[in-house]
């Protein structure tokens, strides 16, 4: 896995790019959040991965292509994920990369599975999440198929 900081920036009145401290620090945040909801997400661990959320989140799945679904606020989104944990009792996120730019996070992933017959299948796809005040207030999930 690899992570990236990403900053705008106006560049400061000598010419040069200025990165406050604070800038840095929401970045980061930012990511730590992210990944702590994704080890959420193995660990198959839905009130873990709520914690995380504001409580007007919104969550635009990849399912059904082309559109997906949004699920708004966490009572739709705890309900969404139960079921998915249910339907997919193997289900496993890798982070193949991950990077902020300001309030913003986008993780680029391999998703696996087990089938009901047994079989293991994958794909990749891309999330882009919102931070508000700390906690994750928009995930977008895109996935090549």
């Amino acid at each position: 896995m690899s992570i990236k900081v990403l900053l705008n920036s106006k560049p400061h009145s000598s010419g040069r790019n200025h990165f406050t401290d604070m800038k840095m620090s929401q970045v980061e945040s930012a990511i730590r959040a992210v990944l702590e909801f994704k080890k959420a997400f193995n660990r198959h661990d839905v009130a873990g991965r709520m914690q995380l959320l504001s409580d007007d989140c919104i969550f635009e799945s990849n399912s059904p292509a082309p559109d997906g679904t949004v699920y708004s606020g966490k009572e739709a989104i705890t309900q969404f994920w139960q079921d998915f944990f249910h339907k997919s009792p193997h289900a496993h996120i890798e982070i193949e990369q991950i990077f902020g730019l300001g309030m913003r996070c986008v993780m680029r992933w391999r998703y696996e599975w087990v089938d009901s017959a047994g079989g293991s299948w994958h794909v990749r796809g891309v999330d882009i999440f919102q931070m508000r005040n700390g906690l994750i207030g928009e995930e977008v999930s895109y996935v090549k198929r």
